[in-house]
């Protein structure tokens, strides 16, 4: 039994790109320390009408320890999708929005944010690991 989709992506776009290194000295000591920066990741949805539900996830690529000189990186994803309407359990659009929708989405972004991140002058930078929308859905779940 082929399982069928339970939404559509109809748009994706970026909202809002930032990359902020404010001077030298901060490049500098970033192109040092940006191996201890970490991703952080947020999703956010809202209902728009007629099963159509418009997602955006933020990646923040930052400094977490508290020093002076830090540059900022963040990607902000829209997504608008229509959900099929056979979706009525909360838990199932949760699962979508969180899940389904991240999986399919998350190669561009990273894309995007390395892209942005190698433009920026930090040609190194590479994401070891995929993010595991799954393992992190349902740990939110438990």
């Amino acid at each position: 039994m082929k399982m069928t989709k339970k939404y559509k992506i109809l748009e994706k776009f970026i909202k809002d790109l930032s990359s902020e290194t404010p001077d030298l000295e901060t490049y500098l000591f970033t192109r040092d320390r940006i191996a201890k920066y970490q991703l952080d990741i947020d999703i956010t949805s809202r209902a728009i009408k007629n099963k159509h539900i418009e997602i955006n996830t933020t990646f923040k690529f930052m400094e977490k320890e508290k020093v002076k000189k830090k540059s900022y990186f963040e990607v902000i994803y829209t997504t608008i999708i229509l959900v099929n309407n056979e979706v009525s359990e909360k838990k199932d659009l949760e699962k979508i929005i969180l899940c389904d929708v991240q999986k399919e989405i998350y190669p561009e972004i990273e894309r995007i944010l390395l892209n942005t991140l190698h433009n920026s002058g930090y040609p190194k930078v590479v994401f070891e690991k995929t993010v595991d929308f799954e393992f992190l859905f349902n740990q939110r779940a438990s």
